[in-house]
């Protein structure tokens, strides 16, 4: 999974194999089949009122966005293991916590970068308020966070274990 500290991306092999393949697909087929939708649609005729032509673009910009941040994410990252099951809240772990200490009011997520992010599961990343307060804590401990309206809340953490998706 990954672990960002400053403009370092910590990555495990898989996930770095990962990004670079999509990479990858992004600068040779995709931008093949891209510029190939664009010429097909500029063979319409007039490009102010073609629909299909502006759509292209559109995400061909999106396209091109994505290749920016991978170059830059893979450019920065440092690949190594995996978090070890030791109980202790890292980055690529998948995280249970009672809000409060209320052991019914529940959330389990993962805490990772957005390049994880799945409908599977919710995923938070480190640098946010919550990732940054249960960040080194290990299962049974209380963490702290703070709010967006500046209050603290107090979780306590269930259970931390390595993701495997």
């Amino acid at each position: 999974m990954t672990q960002t500290s400053e403009n370092v991306t910590w990555l495990t092999q898989e996930a770095y194999n990962k990004l670079k393949d999509e990479l990858a697909y992004l600068t040779g087929p995709a931008r093949t089949e891209i510029a190939a939708k664009i010429a097909a649609a500029r063979e319409e005729g007039d490009l102010r009122e073609n629909g299909g032509y502006h759509a292209a673009k559109e995400e061909q910009g999106k396209q091109e966005l994505r290749v920016r941040q991978l170059t830059q994410l893979l450019e920065n990252a440092k690949v190594g293991e995996a978090p070890a099951a030791d109980g202790a809240v890292a980055p690529g772990m998948v995280v249970t916590i009672a809000f409060d200490g209320d052991e019914d009011d529940t959330l389990t997520f993962l805490l990772a970068s957005r390049e994880y992010a799945s409908s599977e599961i919710e995923t938070y990343s480190p640098q946010s308020p919550l990732g940054t307060g249960v960040i080194g804590h290990k299962v049974g401990e209380d963490a702290e966070y703070e709010l967006p309206n500046g209050k603290k809340a107090s979780v306590k953490i269930l259970k931390a274990e390595p993701y495997n998706g």
